[in-house]
């Protein structure tokens, strides 16, 4: 799908002709008008490139002394580990124990399990940017015992996939956190519609990578053999029923739950101008501060724990944009609302990307 806009070099360089000044300076908002089902085919077309990397050599030159709060927390190891056997035993009581509780099996996958899910996914996160421990290996070894609970391989995947869209967001054909074409095309602005997407949208995160067509990596391979062994340990532990709670855990988690909410919260366009969307609600208590999105993608070398303080610190950068409290209400808009579709979302070219890295003053 291309974008609605006249997008060559010679437009970009055209707009981006004073290399000493962004137009967006200092809060790097954006011009443009969000995408309206109805009245729009595609997301929205920006002429310039991402906010995050601007506003971070700005909020810096104002707060150098948020480069104290770069680093990691060993924390997210412990609680890695806690989430891991937590998620493990209540397999192994309805695979093993309860037997016949059928529906509380349900129940507790989507209120108990759904929640371990999500929040491994923020794990996930936080070891993707090495925030959990000093090496990479490290963090690496985090994400794949992370990964036991979930029975399929996603940690390395999910890495991989996530820093592209640090360094891509937004751009066409390599951030894979847009939706593709035919989810925008089959999904259009139908309540029911959006309500079972929103359903299924963790398999459409994994398919937007896979749609990529990448050769797996290294990692990945370690990944996928990992995953299958510990597979096999945990049938021979729990049985099926034990291996049935847990993918109900996780279908369940990254469908319609408050914990996935923030998939929709992060980039989701609900006001002109602004892409990316912070969410100040309780539920940051639980999932690892995730909601302090703008924060995030301004320093992705800040761990959870200290999110919150570049807000304390720079509250003149982060007060005046539109933020979100609460997660079930991102989800009811989402599908209620006739302005809200799988195309609200901000776009850019690749050439509008690389001319602004090109020409960073």
């Amino acid at each position: 799908m291309a974008p609605p806009e006249v997008h060559t070099t010679d437009d970009v360089q055209a707009v981006h002709k004073d290399e000493r000044y962004d137009m967006r300076f200092p809060s790097y908002l954006g011009f443009w008008k969000r995408s309206v089902p109805g009245l729009d085919e595609a997301p929205r077309f920006d002429m310039y490139d991402e906010p995050h990397l601007k506003r971070r050599k700005q909020i810096l030159g104002d707060h150098p002394e948020i480069e104290d709060l770069y680093g990691y927390d060993t924390n997210t190891i412990w609680i890695t580990i806690s989430t891991v056997c937590m998620q493990m035993s209540l397999a192994y009581l309805f695979g093993r124990v309860l037997t016949d509780w059928n529906w509380t099996m349900v129940l507790v996958a989507y209120a108990i399990g759904g929640s371990l899910s999500t929040q491994i996914g923020i794990i996930f996160h936080e070891f993707t940017h090495n925030l959990c421990a000093a090496t990479s290996l490290q963090n690496r070894w985090v994400g794949n015992i992370g990964n036991i609970p979930l029975l399929v391989p996603l940690a390395q995947s999910f890495r991989r996939y996530h820093l592209e869209h640090h360094t891509y967001q937004g751009v066409y054909g390599f951030d894979p956190d847009l939706p593709l074409e035919w989810e925008i095309r089959l999904i259009g602005n139908n309540p029911v519609n959006k309500f079972f997407w929103l359903i299924i949208y963790g398999v459409m995160y994994i398919g937007r990578g896979l749609a990529q067509q990448k050769q797996l990596s290294r990692w990945e391979l370690y990944n996928w053999a990992w995953t299958i062994g510990c597979d096999l340990v945990i049938y021979y532990t729990c049985g099926l029923r034990g291996m049935l709670y847990l993918i109900l855990s996780v279908f369940l988690g990254f469908g319609l739950h408050p914990g996935a909410a923030h998939f929709i919260q992060e980039h989701y366009t609900f006001r002109d101008g602004q892409e990316t969307y912070s969410y100040y609600g309780s539920g940051n208590f639980f999932w690892l501060n995730i909601g302090y999105h703008n924060e995030h993608h301004d320093f992705p070398l800040v761990p959870w724990t200290k999110l919150p303080d570049i807000k304390r610190i720079a509250p003149e950068y982060y007060d005046h944009l539109a933020y979100h409290t609460s997660w079930c209400a991102v989800l009811y808009m989402f599908v209620t609302s006739s302005l809200l579709a799988p195309q609200s979302r901000v776009v850019r070219t690749l050439d509008a990307h690389r001319y602004a890295r090109k020409n960073l003053k």
